[in-house]
């Protein structure tokens, strides 16, 4: 279970720079805190939208959730961690040590 909070914990997951879908993301970090619920998968990614927001990750790609991988009928957002979201995370982890 991870100590970090949730929006670090998702950065940390992007770090490498590669573009990853929502669901990808929340589906190792709702292993990582050990959440089960549709509400904390919800959560996780509103948390997203808001790193988005703040231009810590950016939005490449979207796409209609045709599947049911989400949340059927809903969008998938693709991310990318930015530049600032590598240095907030960087700085973050510093201090969590």
């Amino acid at each position: 279970m991870s100590n970090l909070p949730r929006k670090i914990r998702l950065m940390e997951i992007m770090q490498d720079g590669s573009e990853y879908w929502n669901y990808e993301v929340i589906k190792q970090a709702m292993q990582d805190f050990g959440f089960q619920s549709d509400f904390s998968r919800d959560t996780l990614n509103m948390d997203l939208i808001e790193l988005a927001a703040v231009a810590f990750i950016k939005e490449v790609d979207l796409k209609v959730d045709d599947e049911g991988v989400y949340k059927k009928g809903f969008l998938l957002h693709k991310y990318v961690i930015t530049e600032a979201g590598k240095t907030r995370l960087s700085d973050a982890c510093m201090y969590a040590i």
